[in-house]
């Protein structure tokens, strides 16, 4: 039997036993979902329809629960039901398309390190690598998701943002805080990230070309064709750097094409991309050895339609895979070792589908429906062993997650109550007693004003282990096949002010967690493991204000915006204080984070944007000096100042980028330095109908 029927036939085995282990209910809730979605994409063209995406119009209809002051508000993905920012009964951020074109940055990991509640641990910059993090969770329990697909990677966190996207194909994005396993799936453990695209409505095109230290070149292209009933999008971005230190180099290529299309009324959204990057990954998984080298390829595809009316029926269909071969020696280098025969080869599968059917009423809008997705992975290093070797791949696994979720969301003019929840099964865990479980959530938002509203939410979440969790074990790091699934709860409270003027935002929150996976190191035998800790509690407060000056001042004085954010956190639990681990995640937090931003005006047409941040990370790691495992340091709190030049003269804009203005010494992640000073420029051109 070769290894693809094998894996075929252990799948068929693996879905029956879970067949003949669910109860009856499940299995006519499962019906039901499958015949909603097959409806959902029958009736797409039968339903009377309120948007048409090629037009780009809105129109209101009577089923709508939503008053119509607030229409101007961004509407934001908070609650399966996408409701406007100031009826959000939680923490989001939502960092615009303005935003990003004024940020001093080269990538999205890049942007995101300028927002106090978020936890960046960069490896490379300028979207390399990097770990995001948030309220203190790790970066593989943050949900990433593309127009609310969710990408997230089961290899491992470290790639869930190997996604095709360029910096100009944004026009937001929405940061989710605390357990959101309701709105983003079970993954969404502390938060979710979830990047929405631009929705061109008429033809055009775009294109940016920047250079700079450190062999730096970029280039990106756009472009948007208007059909009668569509809109189609192809964009392209190549990134390519000579590297700031020894084995720091890299190129990376995205590739993203959407399409819109209005038929009969109803919309139907495709995508489908890829990204491919080669980079020195010099200490980025061991510091013993600073050849390291990484080749990561992520493809995905995906279709989502939505009906509209006062019965909705919103179907996805997606598919990603990536590929990764990990070499422990860079390609090239002379005098291996003996024992080093061959990199490590990873393909990691995801395929899902998911209904969300909604509901509109005089009483606010009830969301119901459910997901399954399939995660799956063949490598030379993780898994189970195959019976017979395929290619490269002697190793396995495959798992299934289906969930079924309701929601209600009781829309009135001042108030605005959310009561749902999520029953999730995981097929990895048929054999245990408790296979998964439910998770609901709770969220009110009282709008004592047209700009005050106040809210409050309590909420559950799960995470099932990565497969590097799971499975991994070379060098000094050692997986754990037995690890069990990490569980949280978290409530949170805040006040929330918008007016044409200003901004702010406070809030606090305190999170329990449970089982929580991390890597911790074993000082007797001198290893990490992946292991299950005990309870840990996690409690913070985050506070933002915002400043419009050309609004508040007039538009003669320089000052367009200022801003300023913090956020503080503590922990504990029985794996903190006299214990104190080594922890490559769980106990490895921000304790402070303040960040500053300031844009003006210099000259007609010249406006300069200074990005400050200032942090101070919790936990410890072992400093390595030429290679050799040296003392057991602190991290150092450190802060950066970024600045952009931009001058803009109708659809040209010129611009110049400085990094690290005062050349800090500063690391994210222990023994991995990051970039200093890093000076670049270049231009951008715009063509619109």
């Amino acid at each position: 039997m070769n290894s693809k029927n094998q894996n075929s036939t252990l799948k068929t085995f693996r879905f029956k036993r879970f067949v003949r282990k669910s109860y009856s209910v499940f299995n006519s809730i499962h019906k039901a979902v499958t015949i909603g979605v097959l409806s959902g994409c029958a009736l797409m063209s039968a339903h009377a329809a309120s948007v048409n995406p090629a037009e780009g119009v809105i129109i209101q209809t009577k089923s709508d629960t939503i008053p119509e002051k607030e229409l101007d508000e961004v509407v934001v993905t908070a609650s399966k039901a996408a409701l406007p920012l100031n009826m959000a009964a939680k923490m989001v951020t939502v960092i615009t398309s303005n935003e990003i074109e004024r940020a001093p940055v080269k990538s999205i990991e890049d942007l995101l390190a300028h927002y106090s509640g978020v936890d960046i641990l960069q490896r490379g910059p300028h979207g390399v690598q990097a770990d995001i993090s948030l309220r203190g969770g790790s970066f593989d329990q943050t949900a990433i998701l593309l127009n609310g697909i969710n990408l997230t990677n089961p290899q491992t966190g470290h790639y869930s943002f190997d996604i095709p996207i360029n910096l100009s194909d944004i026009d937001r994005i929405e940061i989710l805080q605390g357990p959101s396993s309701l709105v983003f799936g079970a993954s969404a453990f502390s938060g979710g990230i979830n990047i929405i695209t631009k929705k061109d409505t008429k033809s055009g095109a775009s294109a940016k070309i920047e250079s700079g230290m450190h062999g730096l070149f970029g280039a990106e292209a756009r472009g948007a064709y208007k059909a009668r009933n569509a809109v189609h999008r192809l964009s392209a971005g190549y990134k390519h750097s000579d590297g700031y230190i020894r084995n720091s180099d890299y190129n990376i290529v995205n590739l993203l094409w959407q399409s819109s299309f209005g038929v009969n009324g109803a919309n139907i959204d495709m995508q489908a991309g890829l990204n491919d990057k080669k980079y020195g990954a010099g200490t980025f998984y061991s510091a013993a050895f600073p050849n390291q080298y990484d080749d990561t390829r992520g493809v995905f595809a995906s279709v989502k339609g939505e009906t509209h009316g006062k019965l909705k029926f919103i179907p996805q269909l997606y598919w990603s895979r990536h590929y990764d071969v990990y070499h422990l020696f860079r390609p090239g280098t002379p005098d291996l070792p003996a024992w080093y025969t061959a990199p490590n080869y990873h393909r990691s599968d995801v395929y899902g589908m998911n209904l969300n059917m909604q509901y509109a009423s005089r009483w606010g809008i009830t969301s119901f429906g459910g997901e399954f997705r399939n995660e799956g992975i063949l490598s030379s290093n993780l898994g189970r062993a195959m019976r017979e070797k395929s290619g490269n791949y002697t190793k396995w696994d495959n798992r299934s997650n289906i969930s079924f979720f309701a929601e209600h969301n009781f829309v009135f003019d001042k108030l605005t109550l959310s009561l749902g929840g999520l029953y999730n099964y995981n097929t990895a865990l048929a054999d245990t007693l408790k296979a998964d479980g439910f998770y609901p959530a709770v969220n009110a938002s009282y709008r004592a004003t047209n700009a005050l509203s106040l809210y409050a939410s309590w909420s559950k979440a799960t995470r099932m282990p990565t497969f590097t969790d799971l499975y991994y074990s070379a060098g000094e790091h050692r997986g754990f096949a037995g690890l069990t699934p990490e569980y949280t709860q978290s409530g949170e409270a805040g006040i929330r002010f918008r007016s044409r003027t200003l901004t702010a935002n406070v809030n606090g929150f305190i999170s329990r967690g449970d089982n929580l996976i991390d890597w911790v190191f074993d000082t007797g035998r001198k290893l990490y493991f992946a292991k299950n800790t005990a309870q840990t509690t996690t409690a913070g407060v985050g506070a933002d204000v915002l400043v419009n000056a050309v609004q508040w001042l007039g538009a003669r004085q320089p000052i367009e915006t200022f801003g300023v954010s913090y956020q503080h956190m503590r922990q504990g639990g029985t794996d903190v204080g006299d214990n104190n681990p080594i922890s490559s995640y769980v106990h490895n937090y921000l304790r402070h984070k303040f960040t500053a931003s300031l844009h003006h005006r210099v000259v007609r047409n010249l406006t300069l944007s200074w990005n400050f941040r200032w942090q101070s990370r919790a936990g410890s790691y072992f400093q390595y000096v030429d290679l050799v495992r040296g003392n057991r340091v602190n991290y150092r709190p450190f802060s950066i100042l970024d600045v952009k030049a931009n001058y803009a003269l109708r659809q040209l804009n010129i611009f110049a980028n400085i990094n690290n203005l005062f050349n800090t010494t500063h690391v994210d992640f222990g023994n991995i330095p990051q970039p200093g000073f890093w000076l670049t420029g270049g231009v951008s051109y715009t063509i619109s109908d």
